[in-house]
């Protein structure tokens, strides 16, 4: 047994015991571990890792040319492989583990995923092979002591199950049938250098070793614990969260293989410590006999609940025979984890910092994505087109300015006004009752079953029109007028004005 393992063995017994029984067990719990680290950083100061090149130390050894570098080997092979084969750029992807092994699966409609054959680099047979199952319908259903919550059905929304790790793998495959391009595992960023006509990046390999790469833009898509993005936020680099895990498993006796359970709430706020947690499941099937369950919730990042993803695996695995009934030939695959990042934008338009001079922000490192339901593979699937032909016109015309990436965004300003509505989510035991959420998302769920079945469609797939969502939000007030107070409570006067400056920065945008 692992060192590591019985570190654990007391104080979360139950994850103790699931990850003992697998192979690489100890893997994931170190990489648990690892992702857990991000909440000592957001109270650490701020490392500089974005440097003058007058700090590079003389006589260092260039080890290659590229045109991009990219720190973070997972959602960046997908954006590489259209700018290696499509717009014929050399690029360096490097990881600190593997590059194209995901700690997530990914959830999309079929149509948005084959949406990727139009950047030449996936076929539509290839698409349709990284699709390990797709159902007929979801659903989305919260809690009611007294039973009479509203389950909402919806069609093409997240009905595709993807192999995550297949669809990198095919990327990882096209970025490296050019011989100039390179793929490196274990190698850990360590500090970028720059200078006026280029930047050189430092990693480190998993013998400590260093070496040094030059290239014209550093892309960051080192997730949610990207020191890049910390130093360009002042280590403010996300303002709420969603803490999530969950199982690949089989052996559930009564898992629906035909439908897709979207957002699931069983039990009122859990009000044991800090100030609450509305604890929310999902449910996919996937391949054969393998079923996804998540367990997840909504927070702000300084609120004082335990957010770990260790603590929540052990309430995952404590609660799961509520959500789903374990069969006796129950087994877990593989464990499913991350911290899905948001930002509030206090804003007519983006206000997070997501580039600097020759150094651009994309996928959970830049946090423009809904923490509601499509989050980052949905965020890049939508927007892959123009961030790489942006970018691509960028380096041939040198417009690599801070001012001139930051336009090279995956913000959307419906999708940022849809997030905000993410803070009614973040259970508070100080203003809400325990079933807060609950209460105020069913009313939302009958009142899109009244609407026309685009309503929930848009709104589930970050498609929303500003109009729809004014249809939305007025028809709630009426029906469950607690949510004027709880609008009070939860965003009071500074967080109200930047709401309201979301919505009109969305009206007047071109992304109407």
């Amino acid at each position: 047994m692992s060192s590591l393992l019985l570190q654990i063995k007391e104080s979360y017994p139950m994850v103790y015991e699931a990850f003992s029984a697998l192979p690489d067990g100890e893997r994931h719990l170190r990489g648990i571990m690892e992702l857990d680290r991000y909440w000592e950083h957001l109270h650490q100061p701020v490392p500089e890792v974005v440097k003058p090149g007058s700090e590079l130390p003389e006589g260092v050894e260039v080890n290659g040319d590229f045109d991009l570098i990219y720190a973070g080997g997972t959602l960046s092979l997908l954006h590489a492989a259209v700018m290696a084969r499509q717009y014929d750029r050399k690029v360096l992807v490097f990881d600190r583990h593997t590059p194209a092994q995901s700690t997530r699966d990914w959830n999309i409609s079929r149509g948005e995923l084959l949406k990727l054959a139009d950047t030449g680099v996936f076929s539509l047979s290839e698409l349709e092979s990284v699709i390990l199952r797709a159902y007929k319908t979801g659903w989305v259903e919260f809690y009611k002591p007294d039973g009479s919550q509203k389950r909402l059905y919806i069609r093409n929304v997240l009905d595709c199950a993807v192999d995550a790790d297949l669809l990198l793998s095919m990327a990882r495959e096209v970025v490296l049938s050019m011989p100039e391009n390179r793929v490196l595992s274990q190698t850990s960023f360590t500090a970028c250098y720059r200078f006026a006509d280029h930047i050189v990046v430092e990693v480190t390999d998993s013998e400590g070793k260093s070496y040094h790469y030059r290239g014209k833009v550093l892309v960051d898509m080192m997730g949610v614990r990207s020191p890049v993005a910390m130093q360009l936020n002042e280590g403010a680099p996300q303002t709420h969260v969603c803490p999530t895990v969950g199982t690949i498993a089989s052996g559930f006796m009564d898992a629906d293989f035909d439908t897709g359970e979207i957002l699931a709430s069983i039990a009122p706020a859990d009000i044991a410590s800090g100030t609450g947690k509305q604890f929310i499941w999902e449910g996919f099937p996937a391949k054969g006999s393998e079923y996804i369950t998540y367990l997840f919730f909504y927070d702000e990042v300084d609120s004082q609940n335990d957010k770990s993803l260790l603590g929540l695996f052990e309430t995952y695995f404590r609660t799961l025979p509520e959500y789903k009934k374990i069969g006796p030939d129950f087994s877990i695959h593989r464990p499913v984890y991350g911290i899905i990042p948001a930002y509030f934008h206090d804003g007519f338009s983006r206000t997070r910092e997501i580039a600097d001079d020759r150094i651009i922000l994309f996928g959970d490192a830049a946090s423009l994505g809904s923490p509601l339901t499509f989050c980052g593979f949905g965020s890049l699937v939508r927007n892959l087109h123009h961030l790489t032909a942006d970018l691509d016109l960028a380096l041939d015309s040198n417009a690599l300015s801070k001012k001139d990436l930051e336009k090279i965004s995956a913000y959307e300003p419906n999708v940022a006004s849809m997030a905000n509505l993410m803070k009614y989510m973040c259970f508070n035991a100080e203003t809400d009752e325990p079933n807060f959420v609950n209460d105020l998302m069913n009313e939302v769920m009958v009142v899109l079953d009244e609407l026309p079945e685009r309503y929930r469609q848009a709104m589930f797939r970050d498609e929303m029109k500003i109009e729809e969502l004014v249809v939305v939000m007025l028809r709630v007030a009426w029906r469950y007028p607690k949510v004027l107070k709880a609008t009070w409570d939860k965003l009071g006067v500074a967080g109200s004005t930047g709401f309201l400056k979301n919505l009109v920065g969305w009206v007047f945008s071109s992304a109407r």
